[in-house]
């Protein structure tokens, strides 16, 4: 083989294509069959967001039960149908050998996989690791999925829907899930070890996006520990730590939430020589080249955002090493977008506020509350003024170098601003720009209008 990529993620996935289209002879081994095309078609971003989808759409007079049934038969058919198609842009090229069972490295640039009894050895000129993160769990008595006690994926199919769900976690994973469930109707509680909600944000934008939250349902304890947890007969105990004193809380369903791992178990990265660091991320270089010669790492594995989007720019790092010029690396990436998709979604580029004075820089910000906005009425339209709006911009040379979007469509305009960040396009020129109207976009205009 030319190439083997261990794992049908993103980048894995796209890679394998792109090469084996080019006439290369790849293999790409996936040990389970229902994460063909990766998790976040399977198991992340595409369910997760057809589920808020649908509990945003649910009205109070909505049986509640029913509706989260129909939600996750619609999640499970648009999840088969990805798959399918996934499966089928590779199996379509010729040069392309899909392998069904588990890969171990028995040796530099050498893999068996087995599946059952079955055993196949695979060398080849070059090995990409792509075998993503999975949830962590808290180090604590309890913290294990099953029962009432889930981890992101599993609640995706809880049963029946919980009257009331704590939150172990206030990361971007946990809210997303807190916000979700507490749309569909679930009284929801997030057991936060931080001493405020999304302590990542500037304040004044977490204080907005804490009171979309607030009034969904949701409900915060900060500063708390969690000490262990308990599934009983009638309901999941969680016992916290706060303020020097151990608390309770029931609930019919407890969210493990306290981030994700890379998963290189049962690997045998000692045997290829790759190394991995105290996180347990692959090593990697700028060319996304392990320790290990012909060995690469991408995606979740390797450490560092794990956005599909990332994953995706990781294929052509290594598409361009294989069989390009091999000059690109991840310090070519500027201005990468992010979205929690909360209701209405949060959107970041850049710095914040606060880590823009932090490093010294002179800048100017604009911050302006939606419900504030005059010349911004997509938001009214949809039937939600909530959010912010909140551009940093670098006094001297009049260019972005952050933004925080809390409103309807953020999750598009946030990639405007990206774009504009990229290109050096001025903060003056997306003050000045021609939008459509009624659109979400057209809040630039105003809000960069008011740059102080």
């Amino acid at each position: 083989m030319d190439v083997v990529v261990v794992g049908w993620g993103k980048a894995g996935k796209t890679l394998a294509g792109a090469l084996g289209r080019r006439g290369r002879r790849v293999a790409l081994v996936e040990r389970d069959a229902a994460m063909v095309g990766g998790t976040c078609i399977n198991v992340a971003c595409v369910p997760t967001k057809a589920l808020i989808h649908d509990a945003d759409a649910r009205r109070p007079e909505d049986d509640v039960q029913s509706w989260f049934d129909a939600a996750v038969q619609r999640r499970d058919s648009l999840t088969t149908t990805m798959r399918s198609r996934n499966h089928a842009l590779l199996a379509d090229v010729e040069s392309v050998l899909l392998v069904s069972g588990e890969a171990r490295f028995t040796g530099a640039r050498e893999l068996e996989v087995t599946a059952g009894d079955d055993r196949l050895r695979l060398t080849a000129d070059a090995v990409v690791i792509n075998t993503g993160s999975s949830p962590a769990l808290p180090s604590v008595p309890g913290a294990v999925v099953g029962g009432r006690v889930h981890d992101s994926t599993s609640l995706q199919h809880v049963s029946p829907f919980p009257r009331r769900l704590v939150v172990v976690g206030g990361g971007y994973v946990g809210l997303e899930l807190a916000s979700m469930f507490a749309h569909f109707g679930a009284a929801v509680t997030v057991l936060d070890r931080g001493p405020r909600p999304l302590r990542a944000e500037d304040p004044d934008v977490a204080e907005v996006a804490t009171e979309a939250l607030v009034d969904a349902g949701v409900r915060f304890v900060q500063r708390a520990s969690v000490v262990r947890v308990d599934d009983g007969a009638d309901a999941a105990t969680v016992t916290y730590r706060l303020d020097d004193a151990e608390h309770e809380i029931d609930a019919e369903a407890v969210l493990l939430a306290v981030g994700r791992r890379p998963e290189t178990d049962g690997l045998g990265l000692d045997a290829a020589g790759v190394e991995v660091a105290s996180d347990g991320a692959v090593v990697v270089d700028g060319h996304l080249r392990t320790t290990a010669e012909g060995v690469y790492a991408v995606g979740d594995v390797k450490g560092g955002p794990q956005f599909t989007y990332v994953s995706l720019d990781d294929h052509r790092i290594v598409l361009d090493d294989l069989a390009g010029a091999g000059t690109r690396t991840v310090s070519d990436r500027r201005a990468v977008p992010y979205t929690l998709f909360l209701t209405p979604p949060l959107a970041r580029v850049g710095l914040t506020e606060t880590e823009a004075r932090d490093r010294g820089l002179d800048v100017r910000v604009a911050t302006r509350r939606v419900a504030e906005i005059a010349a911004m009425p997509r938001p009214r339209i949809e039937g939600d003024a909530r959010g912010i709006v909140k551009v940093v911009v670098d006094a001297g040379t009049d260019r972005v170098v952050g933004a925080a979007l809390m409103h309807v469509d953020s999750h598009e305009v946030i990639n405007l601003v990206a774009l504009a960040m990229r290109a050096g396009v001025p903060a003056s020129e997306l003050r000045d720009g021609i939008w459509t109207h009624p659109s979400s976009t057209e809040a630039l205009n105003e809000v960069l209008g008011a740059v102080r």
